[in-house]
């Protein structure tokens, strides 16, 4: 059942639209504990903002960067982020598994981050693989992909994103109350004397 007190905002910007299904299923998570809301990353008024009580921001990327909607959501939660708690997530083209992928992606992720408000200090910044098109790749990245063995085709992850979505209802998920110990036993009364009959 969801948690009608806690809000979460699902931003995500999105090129080709694989970036936004991977929204839609962390969203699709979240819900099963908490009320959300997903929608494209992108201006919005500070009021509607400050109704979400965390936020969950992610981006394909381009270029080592963010698009600019999902930049320019983290400039108008700037504000409210040293309250509240954001996730940040990327979709790029490589799958993070593997050594040299895995690298790969921590620095993709670092080179990210410096496009980012400076004083953003999110939860996690999770890289997640995307759907890979060699379309209109320059020759540059096409050399790129065949150094990170990674070829076209469709790199989502679904279950470590699901399990990523989980593992942030869980952090948002209020901490059960205390349990309250039970009222000592009173003393047992005293044994009554016994009348005994003469003999």
């Amino acid at each position: 059942m969801a948690n009608p007190g806690r809000r979460v905002l699902v931003a995500s910007a999105s090129a080709g639209g694989s970036t936004a299904e991977v929204a839609e299923r962390i969203a699709a998570r979240l819900r099963a504990s908490l009320e959300v809301e997903v929608r494209p990353a992108g201006p919005a008024p500070a009021a509607d903002l400050d109704r979400f009580d965390a936020f969950v921001v992610g981006s394909a990327v381009h270029d080592m960067a963010w698009l600019p909607p999902a930049r320019e959501l983290l400039q108008l939660l700037a504000p409210v982020l040293g309250e509240r708690p954001v996730w940040l997530f990327s979709v790029a083209g490589i799958d993070p598994s593997g050594r040299v992928r895995r690298w790969l992606a921590r620095q993709e992720v670092a080179r990210i981050a410096q496009g980012l408000p400076r004083d953003l200090r999110p939860r996690e910044h999770r890289a997640f693989g995307g759907v890979v098109r060699m379309d209109g790749v320059p020759l540059w990245g096409r050399l790129f992909y065949r150094l990170a063995r990674q070829r076209a085709g469709d790199h989502r992850d679904w279950a470590a994103i699901e399990s990523w979505a989980d593992d942030i209802a869980a952090a948002l998920r209020p901490a059960p109350a205390p349990a309250t110990s039970a009222p000592a036993a009173p003393d047992p009364a005293p044994p009554r004397p016994t009348r005994r009959n003469p003999c």
